[in-house]
């Protein structure tokens, strides 16, 4: 899926929509997701900027997530609330990210803890 480009009439800084893949059906500590389709990940990893993200998660479940950069602390990953393929319930959340990184043609996010509120 390509990248979605911000509407001609939308403001210069709107975000742009990426897909992205995770190996297990939710995140937590030390979890780890792969952004595709950037259009520079070595870039991007060392000054990343506030995109939305397709998540698929490891059952084929999709969320619509948020890499946020608030202007305090690091990177942000906002994730709302879905339901696992197995009809579990995964309430919404924000997580801090410990780390991005080039991996080949993608970025690597590592998900840290839970963010504050």
């Amino acid at each position: 899926m390509p990248p979605t480009p911000p509407p001609a009439d939308g403001p210069a800084d709107a975000a742009d929509t990426y897909p992205a893949v995770c190996d297990h059906t939710h995140l937590f500590a030390g979890a780890r997701l792969r952004v595709q389709a950037l259009p520079d990940p070595a870039a991007f990893a060392a000054r990343p900027r506030p995109i939305e993200v397709d998540l698929r998660f490891s059952d084929g479940v999709v969320a619509d997530t948020e890499l946020r950069i608030p202007e305090s602390g690091g990177p942000q990953l906002a994730v709302p609330a879905y339901t696992t393929a197995a009809g579990t319930s995964v309430d919404a959340r924000t997580w801090t990210v410990r780390e991005l990184r080039r991996l080949d043609d993608e970025v690597e996010v590592r998900v840290g803890g839970r963010a504050a509120s």
